[in-house]
């Protein structure tokens, strides 16, 4: 199997099941996995060797620095004020044993534009999910609060009693604090380091990088391993350094 197979075949079932099999099955293709802590690459031109916060030396031709919110940390000189981490709350609500019009078929994926808020059906019985689409507060990945808040607990429960009345009054049965790493205006940012030629940068998933990880990891790929032309969007040249997003 081939790198591009790979990466455009791999399934994905839900983040954790995906992250999961997306490991075996590059192990399977005889990558090396690892977990580690990446110092930032100095040099110009090209570097050979990138070395772990233990002392660990890892080699290779190419390296892809994919590091979501963290990007902008590791690189912080020229991704610092290109790259905005976010905090997005997350709510399930607990819907009434039996009733299958919040589960799919009956329930599809679905937005309210106008409210900024988006939600999706009872999957694997953890509720009906629901989540702000507007840009949180921005934050450090490193030290942010996990916890949710009440006032976003207090907006999604607003909404459901608006939009979803069969369920008001529902529990609240699970919660999430995830983060974006935003770019300023909600493109990819998928370009070379701008003094290491061999070292890329892929990130700016701005919350919708995870599904679109099999085209962007074919992107990627062609790139490196073709030489193929990339897009002037996904460019570093095309970052500002303000939140004006336009792309959803």
């Amino acid at each position: 199997m081939t790198v591009r197979e790979f990466l455009t075949n791999t399934a994905i079932l839900s983040t954790i099941m995906a992250i999961a099999a997306l490991v075996e099955a590059a192990v399977r293709c005889s990558v090396e996995y690892r977990v580690a802590q990446i110092a930032e690459p100095r040099a110009v031109g090209t570097i050979s060797v990138v070395t772990t916060s233990s002392g660990e030396r890892i080699e290779a031709e190419h390296f892809v620095f994919a590091c979501g919110a963290w990007l902008g940390k590791l690189f912080p000189e020229i991704l610092g004020e290109r790259i905005f981490p976010t905090r997005q709350e997350v709510f399930f609500f607990g819907v009434p044993a039996g009733d299958s019009r919040f589960a799919p078929p009956a329930l599809p994926t679905w937005l309210f534009q106008e409210d900024e808020i988006y939600g999706m059906p009872d999957l694997e019985s953890r509720g009906l999910k629901i989540a702000v689409d507007r840009h949180g507060g921005r934050v450090d990945p490193d030290t942010q609060s996990r916890l949710a808040s009440l006032e976003g607990a207090n907006e999604a429960r607003r909404f459901v009693e608006q939009r979803f009345p069969a369920l008001r009054g529902a529990p609240i049965v699970e919660t999430r604090v995830c983060q974006y790493e935003n770019t300023w205006n909600g493109d990819f940012l998928i370009d070379r380091h701008p003094e290491i030629e061999n070292v890329w940068f892929v990130g700016g998933g701005s919350g919708h990088g995870f599904k679109h990880g099999p085209a962007v990891g074919e992107y990627v790929a062609a790139r490196i391993l073709e030489g193929a032309e990339g897009e002037a969007r996904f460019s570093l040249a095309s970052k500002e350094m303000v939140q004006r997003r336009a792309v959803f």
